[in-house]
């Protein structure tokens, strides 16, 4: 691969076979997609810069099939074979299916097939399978999803194109039980079993950040064991959630006011995923609520003296 353009992969294939998921797939998993353009704009997208100067360098799918305006396919094989000389990685992908199988999605979706609006479907997959055998025999990738549904294409697609840094974008959030628990949370921890630093007059004005609010925490007996039973589970199931295709993961970690033990947990968490490779981004909810001020944080604090932490 070219160490300057962009991975590219060419996403073809028969109409009905699973196009407009895979593309949509590859564009959730980061991909830069482009649909159907015409093949007169190909080579003009291809020569542009990857990315703009300090822009994310991200690999780029297209999506061609007999619908594309000067639809060649000879040509288009052609083009691929060059960018190949040129030392540019550049793949294939094509979509097939059995003409059966076909022809029901096109009956159960009741959409008419592209290149044959007023005859029967198998008219237009017999020809739409003439036209894309150049693709089909040059392609690198060939999926078959006769027998796939639309999440197992997903599925699919992830396993083989995920980019390098591919993975759900994990969120570790601290907040306060007395302000609700976060509607965006995956998974909820509730902390409110260890010790609880409000009721020591000097850690009380602290947060879980200080480290003497932290050595307080840690020294509950159930600290060690919980925390490493919490990291273990979340080593066991975010390579599961990316399996899945989530985009986001947000862990959440409460306690009764949102200080002390949900920010400690969090941020202990978050350190030892860093260390494990992911790379977790942390935000406490309710600290960033008292520290604003005015009436959101006097809330807070009647909140904290009525119920501690």
């Amino acid at each position: 691969m070219s160490q300057t353009a962009p991975r590219l992969l060419l996403v073809t294939g028969l109409s009905g076979a699973g196009k407009s998921t895979a593309l949509r797939t590859l564009e959730d998993g980061g991909w830069e997609v482009v649909d159907n353009l015409p093949l007169s704009l190909l080579d003009r997208l291809l020569d542009a810069p990857a990315a703009p100067a300090g822009g994310e360098d991200r690999p780029l799918a297209l999506g061609i099939d007999t619908r594309t305006r000067g639809f060649d396919p000879q040509a288009i094989v052609r083009r691929i074979a060059e960018r190949r000389a040129r030392g540019d990685a550049a793949d294939i992908l094509f979509l097939d299916c059995t003409g059966a199988v076909l022809v029901r999605r096109f009956s159960e979706t009741r959409r008419r097939h592209p290149l044959a609006p007023d005859r029967p479907a198998t008219d237009g997959i017999a020809r739409e399978r003439a036209l894309l055998e150049p693709l089909r025999r040059a392609a690198d990738h060939l999926i078959d999803t006769s027998d796939t549904t639309s999440n197992d294409l997903q599925r699919l697609m992830r396993a083989r194109f995920a980019p390098p840094d591919g993975g759900a974008t994990l969120t570790l959030l601290s907040f306060s039980y007395a302000r609700g628990v976060p509607r965006e949370a995956d998974l909820v921890f509730d902390m409110r079993f260890l010790r609880n630093p409000h009721w020591d007059p000097a850690l009380r004005p602290r947060t879980g950040c200080d480290p003497a609010v932290a050595a307080y925490i840690a020294e509950d007996p159930l600290y060690s064991e919980s925390l490493e039973r919490i990291v273990g589970l979340l080593l066991l199931l975010l390579p599961r959630y990316a399996a899945e295709g989530k985009s986001y993961v947000t862990i959440a970690f409460g306690c009764t006011g949102g200080k002390h033990r949900s920010v400690h947990s969090a941020e202990h968490v978050a350190q030892r995923l860093r260390a494990t490779g992911f790379s977790p981004t942390i935000l406490h909810r309710d600290l960033a609520a008292q520290a604003s001020g005015g009436r959101r944080k006097e809330d807070a604090d009647a909140a904290t003296r009525a119920s501690g932490d």
